[in-house]
């Protein structure tokens, strides 16, 4: 069993490999139309139409005849539409004989659109009602009705092009509709493409190598495996969720519902779209849709440039923040770091040393600061006694230069805490931490009154003095619970983040998806990965204090 499942995945692998070669095999020597001819081949392999939108000239025909070599023994046609187009000319002349001899009705349609594997439509909107209407059924049913006789048809891809989009209330929407695969073809862009393009030129047709055309059971046998492909829940939430975003984004883009607007998608559009994510995973050598595959929508779900441009915009929002999680992850993050803040503030709030302020009686007023320590604990350090332990709420740089770290607590002589909290500031010579060498400590008071010593970084950071009633226990408790939560939600970040990155390797490198947006990704899931590792880091160092607390009021 483990052997066949070794075989099937080689197999898949090959298969991607080889529908690779072949795009790029299709590809040469043709400029800045590598995507679009990826995306007309998958459109090809799933069965489902493509509209090419762009000026003349710009090479739209000489993709489709590109793609024709593509599959084995396939047959091409290609027809120019105008307003005079008749049907015979796209579907096959009358058959005279038959008609004289039989009365029968019917188009000889050999060399022709219904026997034709692919087919190219130029300026498809000029076309009459009666060749649109003959059409709409060939491509949504893939059957032409011949007389008084249905034949199959057996078109893989249409690929329609036209400069211009169908005019509004012209019946056309129906069949625009079932053109699943947009793509705005634009003039060539790059300076060395635009010199190789003149001097070098481009051939029609392209050099395909042996054993990389599509054969007819082939086709058919992977049309029939890929519909087995499931539409998996989580898919299906990521799918309705770019559904959510794309009309959120045209409500307030234009204050209208998405259906009043040509952001409109049918639920036809939808299911087309689905299958197409399905051919996406499977020529990619894999047995589910991933979210990466969704990223091939921004080419389905526009109608106009307009709404080409929406679509664009939300698809990159969806691919940088929710196609995997990242906008969840960074939530989870910002959770944990909230409810650590939570704590802290309650902690400053508890233990904080807030000085009170009045004034002296006499010819001279003054303003004085008072703070009851009558209950603060005597320690001695050496030979040094009567000191009182002031304990630091606040990670820091250390508050000497003799000693590195968090500085953790200091001890002071009562009566020179006294003079400080007396005068609102002041310097006073003590210990840090265990160390048993007198240090200079600068205390000052902050904008809230609150009693504070000086880092080496000139940071201010709250005190609590140590008094004889010690730690309330049940509080410290409860923020113990409530620190260990916080990183228990952080750890689970920290899993969801390595799913998720390992979801969005596993579908590297992508065959159709243009490169651009998944470096980008790439980049978005490192920066979301140290932002959790700074976080962790600095959390923990929270939390170590929180931990600890009891040591420090001891």
């Amino acid at each position: 069993m483990m052997n066949q499942s070794r075989v099937t995945h080689s197999q898949k692998a090959l298969l991607s490999e080889r529908i690779n070669k072949l795009a790029q095999a299709l590809s040469d020597g043709v400029y800045e139309r590598e995507e679009t001819i990826k995306l007309c081949l998958l459109a090809a392999l799933a069965g489902e139409s493509v509209f090419l939108l762009g000026p003349p000239g710009i090479a739209k025909s000489l993709i489709a005849k590109r793609l024709i070599q593509a599959f084995d023994n396939s047959s091409y046609f290609e027809y120019l539409m105008t307003r005079f187009s008749t049907p015979e000319e796209v579907f096959g002349p009358l058959s005279i004989q038959e008609l004289k001899d039989n009365g029968r009705y019917v188009r000889l349609t050999d060399g022709y659109l219904p026997t034709a594997q692919v087919v190219f439509l130029d300026e498809i909107w000029k076309a009459g009602p009666a060749i649109l209407n003959t059409l709409l059924t060939v491509v949504n049913e893939k059957t032409f009705k011949n007389g008084n006789e249905i034949e199959r048809v057996p078109m893989r891809l249409l690929v329609s092009a036209s400069n211009e989009l169908p005019d509004e209330d012209s019946g056309l929407e129906a069949l625009y509709d079932r053109m699943l695969v947009r793509v705005f073809v634009n003039r060539i862009q790059d300076k060395q493409n635009f010199k190789s393009m003149l001097t070098v030129g481009t051939p029609q047709e392209a050099t395909i190598p042996e054993g990389l055309a599509i054969t007819d059971q082939e086709y058919h046998q992977w049309q029939s495996e890929l519909e087995q492909l499931e539409l998996s829940n989580d898919v299906f939430e990521k799918l309705y969720e770019l559904k959510t975003l794309l009309e959120s984004a045209v409500t307030a883009e234009s204050g209208l519902d998405a259906s009043d607007t040509d952001m409109y998608v049918s639920d036809r559009r939808w299911k087309k779209a689905v299958k197409l994510l399905k051919a996406s995973a499977f020529f990619n050598g894999r047995d589910s849709i991933n979210p990466l595959d969704i990223l091939l929508l921004q080419d389905c779900l526009w109608n106009s440039p307009e709404s080409r441009d929406i679509v664009r915009k939300v698809i990159k929002d969806f691919a940088l923040n929710h196609a995997f999680d990242q906008q969840e992850v960074e939530q989870q993050i910002t959770l944990c770091r909230e409810e650590l803040t939570d704590i802290q503030e309650e902690l400053e709030s508890e233990f904080g040393t807030m000085l009170s302020m009045e004034s002296t009686t006499g010819l001279i007023k003054k303003q004085v600061h008072s703070y009851d320590i009558s209950d603060a604990k005597s320690y001695k350090v050496g030979s040094a006694f009567d000191l009182v332990k002031l304990v630091l709420l606040q990670s820091n740089m250390s508050v000497t230069e003799s000693e590195k770290g968090d500085s953790r607590w200091v001890y002071v002589p009562k009566n020179e805490l006294e003079r400080v909290i007396k005068e609102g500031h002041g310097d006073v010579y003590g210990y840090v931490n265990t160390n048993t060498t007198l240090v200079r400590l600068r205390f000052d008071m902050d904008a809230a009154n609150n009693l504070v010593i000086k880092d080496i970084a000139n940071r201010a950071v709250l005190v609590s003095i140590v008094t004889t009633k010690g730690l309330d226990e049940e509080l410290y408790q409860e923020w113990l619970t409530k620190s260990q939560q916080a990183m228990a939600q952080l750890e689970h970040a920290e899993h969801h983040l390595l799913r998720v990155r390992s979801n969005f390797h596993g579908a590297l490198p992508h065959g159709f998806v243009d490169q651009e947006l998944p470096r980008a990704m790439e980049s978005s899931l490192q920066n979301l990965q140290q932002v959790l590792e700074s976080t962790k880091a600095e959390c923990e160092r929270i939390v170590f204090r929180f931990k600890t607390l009891d040591q420090f009021f001891a």
